[in-house]
């Protein structure tokens, strides 16, 4: 047994019967349009989890665009912030975009036309912390700030000293060198982060220990989808997150999306995959993985925290199934999309007069296959999640007081306590008991385990219905009228 200091929480083996956090917080990671941030460096923004609670937060200290394939986490924001259905959050967004790294070499030159004072700069490139307007003083003679609105960059005349023609020079940004490998990051040996494994940084600065990772776009990649799974097990050596993931929209048909997902590895049970995209009336693409990310926030937050339903079978914004620019499909029907659910895939249909997202399982999943009943469902996974993540957050404090009698029962009642809870707003069923183990007592290392059924979801419902030639005998019992 290795050494141990601290409480730590471990899945066991399903246990086979006779056959007869306080909230849920996801974290992104990709690319924001900080550039566009007047202070960014200052903000910490780059390589840094932020916590963002609402639309205003994104332009404060991300920004934001329409170009969503570009800047990644913008598709997120809009998601979590900015949809009619209901907005979820707080998330926490990682960037890996650094306009002092990621910027073009030549910068540019332009002529402003003044009116009534104010010049604007249509861009999205802009790195607008950089721009200098000739012979002015920034704060002075004139100010500059991103309209998210418009796509401008507006420039603020102050003083006469700015010529009603002044010429204005910036650096653009330029992300043709960000890759998977951008977004996945390192830890460098002297404490350093970038991408992925800033996730590291989460719990310790800001106290929050992530439910859900998701990285728009990129999570197709497999080598991206491996680095999640690893880094979303035991973040910190205590917190379980689980993956949400995409098979990309190049797979055009049901049957290419399912043998993509077998080749290339995406079957853990700690992920959802999903496939295809999802368009909005109003031409926004959304990666199916984002909207599943939001969805399981907002369904979670109905139960108070508890990831206990399955966010499939709720509704989404109103839509359409999108398999690329190019592609000539149509789409499916929620009959068709159980061939997804059956291996695994998690999807979108129209159903019970709105749009919903469409599967309850995890990734592990394949129909009539001999899958770990606890892989079934993602509510099986989660509610593992949230119970061991619950008692390294709970019983933290503990560590390292002496661990009498009395502090042992009082372990033990409390997650009894939580157990008998959870099973009383229907997230568990049966009579989940709370027992300690045999551990290493003389060397300090208390261990209990704990069996537990999480309750299913209603999957299907079949009535049988038969005719009968009965009832015509109801004209005879009657008698004439």
């Amino acid at each position: 047994m290795g050494y141990k200091h601290g409480t730590h929480g471990e899945f066991n083996n399903t246990v086979n019967p006779t056959p007869a956090q306080s909230g849920t917080i996801p974290v992104y990671v990709g690319v924001a349009p900080v550039h566009l941030v007047n202070g960014w460096k200052e903000k910490d923004v780059v390589n840094y989890p932020v916590k963002i609670a609402s639309i205003d937060h994104v332009k404060k200290y991300m920004g934001f665009t329409s170009d969503w394939d570009t800047y990644t986490l913008c598709e997120a924001f809009s998601a979590h912030f900015s949809n009619d259905v209901a907005a979820a959050g707080p998330i926490v967004a990682i960037n890996v975009l650094d306009p002092d790294t990621h910027k073009k070499a030549e910068k540019k030159t332009e002529q402003l036309a003044f009116v009534n004072d104010v010049a604007k700069i249509s861009s999205n490139t802009i790195i607008v912390d950089t721009a200098v307007v000739a012979n002015a003083v920034l704060g002075v003679d004139y100010t500059i700030e991103y309209d998210f609105e418009t796509g401008n960059a507006v420039i603020t005349r102050l003083t006469s000293s700015v010529a009603d023609s002044a010429s204005i020079t910036y650096s653009e940004i330029d992300v043709s060198n960000i890759d998977k490998s951008t977004i996945i990051g390192s830890k460098s040996p002297g404490g350093a982060y970038t991408g992925l494994s800033c996730l590291n940084l989460v719990y310790p600065e800001l106290g929050i220990v992530a439910n859900i990772i998701d990285i728009p776009k990129y999570s197709q990649e497999p080598d991206v989808y491996k680095a999640m799974l690893k880094a979303a097990e035991k973040i910190n050596g205590h917190w379980y997150a689980w993956v949400n993931a995409d098979i990309p929209v190049t797979s055009a048909s049901m049957e290419s999306a399912i043998t993509w997902k077998k080749t290339n590895g995406y079957v853990s049970e700690r992920s959802k995959v999903c496939w295809p995209k999802w368009k909005l009336k109003d031409g926004k693409v959304y990666h199916m993985s984002t909207i599943a990310t939001w969805l399981m926030t907002v369904v979670d937050s109905q139960n108070d925290g508890v990831p206990m339903e399955s966010p499939s079978n709720k509704e989404i914004p109103a839509g359409k199934q999108y398999f690329g620019a190019d592609s000539v499909n149509r789409g499916y029907d929620q009959d068709m999309a159980n061939k997804l659910n059956a291996n695994g895939i998690t999807t979108a249909v129209y159903w019970g007069g709105k749009t919903v997202l469409w599967g309850p399982h995890t990734a592990a999943f394949v129909d009539d296959d001999n899958v770990d009943q606890r892989s079934v469902f993602d509510t099986n996974m989660r509610m593992m999640m949230y119970i061991l993540n619950s008692y390294q957050q709970e019983h933290g404090e503990m560590i390292d007081k002496p661990m009498t009698k009395a502090l042992s029962d009082t372990i033990k009642n409390r997650e009894q306590e939580k157990l008998d809870a959870l099973v009383a707003v229907g997230a568990l069923i049966g009579q989940p008991k709370i027992e300690r183990v045999e551990s290493d007592v003389s060397n300090g290392d208390f261990e209990w385990k704990a069996v537990i059924t999480s309750t299913p979801p209603f999957k299907s419902g079949t009535l049988g219905l038969a005719f009968s030639a009965e009832g015509f005998a109801a004209y005879e019992e009657g008698g004439e009228e």
